[in-house]
C-alpha cells in the first residue's frame, strides 16, 4: 500500500489534549532569565541529513541552560541553520521559522519555503533561521523508546466507538506516560515546553547579536510564536503566525476542534472526488462520498486490509485534507480499498524494531503536557468522545480520546499568558483547515486584542503562506515581514482565481 496509508503509524502532527485546570497565565514578562551576553555563532556545514540542496544553508549551535531556573546549571545546544540574505544592502534581520510540531525539525525549512515561492523581497530582507528546537534531532533529542510494534503508533488517538474503548485506551496511554518518564535518564522531558523554547528563541536572537527577531510560524509554531512574541515584546518583531491552534498550547478543547476542522473541511475533497466519480467511483455527489467514507471506515473496523483498519483510515483520510493536492492519491486508495477482499490467513508479523528515531513523538508528548495540566478522569474523556462522535462523526471519536498527558507529571509552571502588549501580529488562516480550523485563528486574535490583524483566507487545507497558492494571502503577508506594513482592520481574502 502507498505510504500515505501508512502515515498513522509514524505520523507526528500537531495534535494535544489538555484542559487548564485551574492554572493562570505565565506573566509576559516573569519567567525571562536574566539577560545574557552574546555568544559568539560559528557557522559552518550543516550535518548531512539536513534538507540542504542546493548546499545553501549553514548550520550552527547556540547553548542554552536545561532549566531556566537554574541558567547556570545544565546546558544543552540547539542546532541552527542559516540561509543568508540575498542583498545585504537590504537586509534588515533575522527571520525565526517553525514547522510546526512539536516535533518537527525545521533546519532544512528555509529550503522548502524557497522551493514553494518564497518571496524574493523576503529573501533580501532577512537571514531564515531554522532550528531544531530542543528535544529534537541535532538539539539534545529526547526519547520515550517507541518501537513499531506498541499498541501506541501515533500522537492522534485512534477511534473510539464506546466508552469501553476509552477505557481500553486509558490502560495504553498510561503505560507510554510511564514509559516515557522510565527513559527519561538525563533527567530533560520535563524541561520540554513551549515556555522553555519561547526562552531559546530570545537567546537564539542575543547569539546572533540581533537586537531583535521576526518570526514565522506554521500551526504549533503558532503557539510557540505566540509565546515568544507575549514573553520576549521587547526583542520580538514582526511576527506572523500562519495556521493558528489559538492559544500558547492545545489543551482539551483546541484538540476536539480537529474533529470540527475535518467536518469543514472534508466537504472539498467530497465536491472534488464527486466531480471524478467516473474515474474513481467513490459516489455522484459529495453525500455519496461522505456516505462511502462511513462505509470504509466501517468495513475496516471489521475487517483491516493490509494493516489499514478503521483507525488509520480515518487518520489518513485527516491527513489527506492538509493538502488538495492529496485528493488525487487518496481517491485512489480508497479505490483500492473498497475493492479488497479478505486478508490471506495468518498474514506475516514483522518483528518488534525500535522506532527510527523516535524524538518526534515524544517531544511532541513532552511540550503538550508540560504545557497545561491535563484532566485525569476517564469519565470525562468518555463523555468527550460520546458527545464528538455525535457532532462531528467523521473525526470526533478519536479527536476527544483520551492522551498520555492524563498521567503525566504536573507541569513545573503555567501556561504562558498571552499579552496585548508589544509589536504586531499578523495571524493568517485558511477557512478551511482540519487540523487548525479557522476558529482557532479567530480565538488567538480576540486574545491579542489590537494588537493583531486576522487574515482569513478563501482556500482549503493547512497551510496559507508561500504553503499555499493564494495571491491575497502572500501580498498582505509579504507587505507586513517586508515594509511593516499593518492592515489597518481584518483582511478578508477570495479565493484564488475570484
Amino acid at each position: 500500500m502507498n505510504r500515505k496509508w501508512t502515515i498513522g503509524r509514524r505520523v507526528t502532527l500537531v495534535t494535544v489534549l489538555a484542559l487548564a485546570a485551574g492554572l493562570t497565565g505565565v506573566s509576559p514578562t516573569a519567567a525571562q532569565p536574566p539577560a545574557e551576553p552574546a555568544a559568539q555563532v560559528h557557522w559552518g556545514a550543516c550535518p548531512a541529513d539536513v534538507p540542504n540542496d542546493p548546499p545553501v544553508l549553514q548550520c550552527a549551535t547556540v547553548p542554552v541552560p536545561l532549566d531556566y531556573r537554574d541558567p547556570g546549571g545544565a546546558q544543552i545546544e540547539i542546532m541552527i541553520s542559516r540561509l543568508a540574505a540575498k542583498n545585504p544592502d537590504e537586509r534588515r534581520g533575522v527571520l525565526l521559522l517553525n514547522p510546526g510540531g512539536p516535533g518537527g525539525s525545521g533546519l532544512g525549512f528555509a529550503q522548502l519555503l524557497v522551493s514553494q515561492g518564497m518571496p524574493e523581497s523576503v529573501l533580501d530582507s532577512y537571514d531564515l533561521i531554522g532550528m531544531d528546537t530542543r528535544g529534537i534531532g541535532h538539539s539534545a533529542p529526547v526519547s520515550c523508546g517507541f518501537t513499531t510494534d506498541q499498541p501506541y503508533y501515533g500522537n492522534i488517538p485512534p477511534h473510539a466507538a464506546d466508552d469501553a474503548a476509552v477505557t481500553e485506551r486509558a490502560a495504553i496511554v498510561k503505560g507510554v506516560a510511564d514509559q516515557c518518564a522510565a527513559n527519561d535518564h538525563e533527567g530533560r522531558l520535563r524541561h520540554m515546553s513551549t515556555a522553555n523554547t519561547a526562552r531559546d528563541l530570545d537567546r537564539i536572537r542575543a547569539a546572533l547579536g540581533e537586537r531583535k527577531a521576526s518570526f514565522l510560524g506554521y500551526s504549533y509554531g503558532t503557539a510557540l510564536g505566540a509565546a515568544y512574541a507575549s514573553m520576549f515584546p521587547e526583542s520580538s518583531d514582526r511576527v506572523v503566525l500562519d495556521s493558528n491552534i489559538g492559544d500558547t498550547f492545545l489543551d482539551q478543547d483546541g484538540m476536539r476542534r480537529y474533529a470540527r476542522g475535518t467536518e469543514e473541511t472534508f466537504p472539498d475533497f467530497a465536491k472534488w472526488a464527486a466531480e471524478r466519480h467516473d474515474t474513481y467511483g467513490l459516489g455522484r455527489t459529495p453525500d455519496e462520498v461522505r456516505d462511502t467514507y462511513f462505509t470504509l471506515a466501517g468495513k475496516l473496523d471489521r475487517t483491516p486490509v493490509d494493516g489499514i483498519d478503521g483507525s488509520i483510515f480515518r487518520l489518513a483520510s485527516f491527513v489527506t485534507l492538509y493538502s488538495p493536492r492529496s485528493y488525487e492519491q487518496a481517491a485512489q486508495q480508497w479505490q483500492s480499498l473498497l475493492a479488497a477482499g479478505p486478508p490471506p490467513p495468518n498474514p506475516p508479523v514483522d518483528p518488534p524494531a525500535p522506532s527510527p528515531g523516535d524524538s518526534p513523538w515524544s517531544i511532541f508528548l513532552a511540550v503538550t503536557c508540560n504545557d497545561v495540566e491535563w484532566p485525569e478522569d476517564v469519565r470525562s474523556y468518555q463523555r468527550a468522545v460520546a458527545q464528538d462522535r455525535e457532532t462531528y462523526p467523521l473525526y470526533g471519536s478519536s479527536a476527544a480520546n483520551i492522551m498520555p498527558c492524563a498521567y503525566w507529571q504536573p507541569p513545573l509552571e503555567p501556561p504562558v499568558a498571552i499579552s496585548e502588549d508589544g509589536p504586531g501580529v499578523l495571524i493568517v488562516q485558511n477557512r478551511r483547515d482540519p487540523v487548525t480550523p479557522l476558529r482557532g485563528g479567530e480565538l488567538l486574535d480576540e486574545k491579542f486584542g489590537e494588537r493583531s490583524r486576522l487574515v482569513r483566507v478563501d482556500a482549503s487545507g493547512h497551510g496559507a503562506y508561500i504553503l499555499g497558492d493564494n495571491p491575497c494571502a502572500m501580498d498582505v503577508t509579504t507587505r507586513y515581514l517586508v515594509d511593516g506594513t499593518m492592515p489597518e482592520r481584518d483582511v478578508s481574502c477570495p479565493a484564488a482565481g475570484a
